[in-house]
């Protein structure tokens, strides 16, 4: 691989440039996004992955990375224009097993969890730990909360959880420590579709009380 003066960035094997940016995770998590809309055409790209707070940027095999791509990603960090992605109502059944104690932890009554966590818009911040699965940033601050000192064996397919600032949804059925507040009927991830997962990073998602 071409040696290169890096300074913003660093290789993550042998094909992965990553870049970390600080700030709050709001601040890092939309100049990852945006900057991966605005690296994700470069001929040598295969594939962008934004994350909480980096941006992952995968070369084709055997591609060296242009000098306009080092210069973007070694640039100090700006404020970029995040894409705005699509905009999805999930309905929820707050009926969830935790339900009780995240209203317990925030000082609050069910009912109150329940209509601050549908008072908001969210935004996908990345997909991780599983296919499909969305990281929202968004969860009104009161119901922040720490995840589940010992993690279930099995979570349901399409529990809708909340765990420190993130709330997120399980597209299937796995180990998991997130606080489960609802279930939605919403299909997240579908290998036979040509977009699998239905969310993507710069969605908006707004949780409708069914």
């Amino acid at each position: 691989m071409l040696a290169l003066a890096m300074s913003a960035w660093v290789w993550a094997g042998e094909r992965g440039m990553l870049r970390r940016f600080e700030g709050s995770v709001a601040q890092a998590n939309a100049t990852a996004r945006a900057l991966s809309d605005e690296v994700r055409g470069f001929e040598e790209v295969v594939d962008v992955v934004p994350g909480a707070r980096t941006l992952l940027v995968e070369l084709r095999a055997g591609a060296e990375p242009s000098d306009a791509l080092v210069r973007a990603l070694d640039a100090q960090a700006r404020t970029l224009e995040a894409r705005v992605g699509s905009t999805h109502e999930v309905r929820v059944t707050y009926e969830g097993p935790d339900l009780h104690d995240v209203a317990t932890l925030a000082g609050l009554s069910s009912d109150d969890v329940v209509s601050l966590h549908s008072s908001v818009e969210y935004v996908v911040a990345f997909i991780g730990f599983q296919p499909g699965f969305p990281y929202l940033l968004g969860l009104p601050e009161q119901l922040v909360c720490p995840r589940l000192a010992t993690p279930r064996v099995k979570v349901p397919p399409g529990s809708v959880a909340i765990a420190g600032e993130y709330a997120g949804i399980y597209p299937a059925a796995s180990p998991g420590g997130w606080r489960l507040i609802g279930t939605t009927d919403l299909a997240l991830f579908d290998p036979t579709r040509e977009q699998p997962s239905l969310l993507a990073p710069g969605d908006r998602v707004r949780f409708v009380p069914a």
